[in-house]
């Protein structure tokens, strides 16, 4: 016995197109960029729509912070240095849309091998077998002994690396974001999970100097969040460890009394995590700011990011 029988189409209720309401008009279309090419000119050809849509909001969020001297904090995985962006971060230093820097412990060490020696990030699949991944000393030495040195002194891990990063003599010193940052005063928090960076190895790292840097470092990312009013934070390449910071962070902005509620959240990366989408482009914004999340491959999206900021903004700068 047939149970089911196909439905009758002639009784499905129709309507006009007319009275639908579409997502997608006319006027958000994107249009044809016409030769010679000015990058202004490409962000605003770009569909009103999506992720085109959501680019162009960035920009003119970040543009609108910088022209109201708001602070845009940038924290970074260490794969954006991996890929060649240093110096394009450098330039939006010196044009106001860099207000502090946060990055993870990874984001240290390439930084600094790349000033000490112009190359960083070594086969890991090559050396794993052996034992000899991560062993590098100079730059264990280096970045540890900054370290031990800056927290007898009362300083923060950040801090600690860049000053002596500026000190080093390091022949590739003018591409990096950290002694960049230091000589041009602006704050570089950096939040490690022992044991997750390969100087932790070294019989030259002191697990208490670099446990009290890095919560000095949280209480500064902290005093920064707390003015985060008005302005922006992009996460860029960090899938776990500085969502979690930034998250706390804002917390115990709020909790001493900080108002942190009208911003804008950026997350970029290659993949779409859990913890930037939730950590980063929801939860904190929830009281009335917003976020923004955009995938692609930093070494691509920074430097149109970057570019669309110099040329795109509601200024035209």
């Amino acid at each position: 016995m047939k149970r089911f029988k196909p439905v009758d189409l002639h009784c499905a209720r129709t309507r006009s197109l007319k009275r639908r309401k579409s997502l997608v008009a006319r006027d958000k279309l994107g249009s044809v960029c016409r030769s010679p090419l000015l990058l202004k000119d490409f962000v605003q050809s770009l569909p009103d729509i999506l992720a085109a849509r959501d680019f162009k909001d960035i920009v003119q969020s970040l543009s609108a912070a910088r022209k109201n001297n708001k602070v845009i904090l940038w924290g970074i995985g260490a794969h954006v240095i991996k890929v060649g962006l240093s110096l394009i971060l450098i330039d939006l230093m010196d044009r106001g849309f860099v207000t502090a820097l946060a990055l993870n412990g990874a984001g240290v060490i390439h930084d600094v091998e790349m000033a000490m020696l112009g190359q960083t990030s070594e086969d890991v699949a090559s050396e794993l077998d052996s034992g000899d991944f991560g062993m590098a000393e100079e730059p264990a030495i280096f970045i540890n002994a900054a370290v031990s040195r800056g927290v007898a002194s009362g300083k923060g891990l950040g801090e600690s690396v860049g000053e002596a990063l500026l000190d080093s003599g390091f022949p590739y010193i003018q591409e990096s974001l950290l002694a960049a940052a230091t000589a041009r005063g602006i704050p570089v928090t950096v939040h490690v999970a022992i044991g997750t960076d390969i100087i932790h190895m070294h019989p030259s790292c002191s697990g208490s100097d670099h446990g009290e840097a890095s919560h000095r470092d949280f209480r500064l990312l902290t005093g920064i969040v707390g003015h985060l009013e008005g302005g922006a934070y992009l996460n860029i390449g960090s899938a776990v460890v500085l969502p979690e910071v930034f998250l706390k962070a804002v917390n115990l902005a709020r909790n001493l009394g900080h108002t942190v509620n009208h911003f804008t959240t950026v997350t970029l990366d290659f993949l779409r995590h859990y913890r930037p989408l939730t950590n980063v482009a929801s939860r904190p914004v929830a009281r009335g700011g917003k976020g923004f999340v955009l995938t692609g491959h930093h070494e691509i999206m920074i430097p149109l990011l970057a570019a669309a900021l110099k040329e795109g903004g509601p200024d035209g700068t």
